[in-house]
């Protein structure tokens, strides 16, 4: 890997605001446009990042493929048990109004549990990808 300085100092200057807006893209998709999906290539997209400027090697240290498989397992579990905890609680699959007393509050906390599950499983699935087609020529 060569060391382009430029590019290292932008694009460490970059990493944490990129993530921060993927978080910010995934706590304010109740309110306006975002959510899940879109945090999740966001915060999949600085990843790579750092894999294209420090090496995937690098990469996997930060972000090992052990833990984005359990992640993105964990992701798709906790979208599902939203749903499994809706029918325990006497409500439909993802009928987010039986989640807490109030249903405006129980609406905004399984929106929020479920985009979260989505934003986890889709930048798990994106970086894992990448590092699979990364790796290819090893």
């Amino acid at each position: 890997m060569h060391n382009f300085l430029v590019l290292r100092v932008i694009a460490k200057l970059l990493l944490p605001f990129i993530l921060l807006f993927a978080l910010y893209v995934q706590f304010h998709g109740d309110y306006g446009p975002g959510g899940g999906f879109q945090a999740g290539v966001i915060f999949a997209a600085g990843f790579i990042l750092y894999a294209l400027v420090w090496g995937v090697e690098n990469a996997e240290l930060v972000l090992p493929r052990g833990l984005l498989r359990f992640c993105f397992a964990a992701g798709v579990m906790l979208y599902a048990g939203v749903g499994l905890y809706d029918i325990l609680a006497g409500g439909m699959y993802l009928d987010y109004s039986v989640m807490a007393q109030d249903s405006v509050k129980g609406q905004h906390l399984g929106i929020l549990l479920v985009e979260l599950g989505v934003g986890i499983t889709v930048s798990t699935v994106m970086v894992t990808i990448f590092y699979t087609f990364a790796g290819y020529r090893r």
